[in-house]
């Protein structure tokens, strides 16, 4: 019977049960998947619960994202304006403000919330 994992005892033994299911060749729709279904959102419930993981710094965010474009950090530049700015902020001597949070928001697709962070 599955039920809410309370304890660490509790979350291995899920681990452990959701791996040997996954090892199974199981069909969907079947009372093992709806088991591993089940028993993924109760792992999921309480990793985030016990494990939450923080948004990266906005600097990190940022050379992440130009990362995952391909793009060469002066591309900051063009978004924000002066070069200057551009190493400044990826120094962290220049905060980000609220105009360059959203601009960076619509024009790279960064999270706002990995935007606001403090750095």
């Amino acid at each position: 019977m599955l039920k809410v994992i309370k304890t660490e005892e509790e979350y291995e033994l899920a681990l452990e049960k959701a791996y040997a299911l996954i090892q199974k060749d199981i069909e969907l729709n079947t009372k093992e998947a709806d088991e591993l279904d089940l028993l993924t959102l109760l792992i999921e419930h309480y990793e985030e619960a016990h494990y939450p993981i923080s948004p990266p710094l906005p600097i990190d965010a940022i050379k992440f994202r130009l990362e995952q474009l391909g793009k060469p950090e002066s591309e900051l530049s063009k978004i924000l304006g002066a070069r200057s700015r551009q190493s400044e902020i990826l120094s962290g001597k220049r905060k980000l403000s609220l105009s360059m949070i959203r601009k960076l928001h619509e024009v790279l697709n960064i999270p706002a919330a990995s935007l606001i962070g403090a750095y």
